[in-house]
């Protein structure tokens, strides 16, 4: 046979025997990624529970990937990129199996479209007006359609109003977009690597500036391809707060949450490098 035996299984003369509690794991670890259609969500859960892999490893997202696309669970072989029946019993089904790949050929993109119902308001705690009043993610529907706003604790709890009492209620999307797109802006801004890199080296005087660099030009591709809550967790690392007014929009950025940033983006391509 050759190779690491994949957890759910043991080898016994030269074949491969269900461990009954490690193919729990394995079904368990499928059924979640099917309600939580993330891996890199799914990866950081099952740390937290420290759930480790056959070899006593942390489970991270490379790992996931491996996992539920390893067609052995369905009581294949795959050889030189084609399956065949094996001589070993399924784990998952076929009805498991695909519900899994199936949310797999959904682009990040569109996931995270589809669940953003499902996860905090991108800007929730972080959001005021200019006279210093809390605004919260509220939502109307009309239809089939879901419209999305920020309104101020003025107009929720009917306080008495003048002139002066800042904005009532914000489209979310326009808010959230203009606020990420800042977030853009200063991501690109030269002074902004020279800064990072700064912060890196009082860390470690070998930090690899290059990848630095190379991991704050990629920030777009990453933000694509986040789902709402990681974006979220961004947001509330990057943004200190964000004020609303008459004259436009106000966003005080955090000067240490890049670092965090960075180092989460150097981690997940150390992951998959592995």
């Amino acid at each position: 046979m050759g190779g690491h035996v994949p957890v759910g299984y043991d080898v016994k003369d030269r074949k491969l025997v269900v461990n009954a509690a490690e193919a729990e794991q394995v079904r368990m670890i499928f059924e979640r990624f099917v309600r939580q259609g993330s891996a890199t969500t799914l990866a950081k859960a099952l740390a937290a529970e420290g759930v480790v892999t056959k070899r006593g490893k942390p489970i991270d997202k490379g790992f996931l990937y491996k996992l539920i696309n390893n067609r052995v669970y369905l009581g294949e072989a795959v050889h030189k990129g084609t399956s065949y029946p094996g001589e070993h019993e399924a784990i998952i089904d076929q009805a498991l199996w695909d519900k899994v790949h199936s949310i797999l050929r959904t682009s990040p993109r569109l996931r995270a479209k589809n669940t953003r119902r499902q996860t905090p308001a991108l800007l929730k705690g972080i959001i005021f007006t200019d006279t210093g009043t809390a605004m919260t993610p509220t939502a109307t529907k009309k239809g089939t359609r879901l419209y999305r706003y920020y309104a101020s604790m003025d107009l929720i709890r009917n306080r008495p109003m003048g002139e002066t009492c800042g904005p009532l209620r914000l489209p979310a999307g326009m808010v959230e977009d203009a606020v990420v797109g800042e977030i853009r802006r200063m991501i690109r801004a030269p002074e902004i690597a020279g800064r990072t890199i700064k912060t890196f080296r009082e860390e470690s005087p070998t930090v690899d500036e290059k990848a630095v660099v190379q991991a704050l030009g990629e920030f777009d591709q990453l933000w694509a391809a986040l789902y709402p809550a990681e974006q979220t967790r961004i947001v509330q690392l990057l943004v200190e707060r964000v004020t609303v007014g008459r004259e436009g929009i106000a966003i005080d950025l955090r000067s240490d949450g890049l670092g965090a940033v960075v180092r989460d983006m150097l981690a997940a391509e150390r992951e998959l490098a592995a």
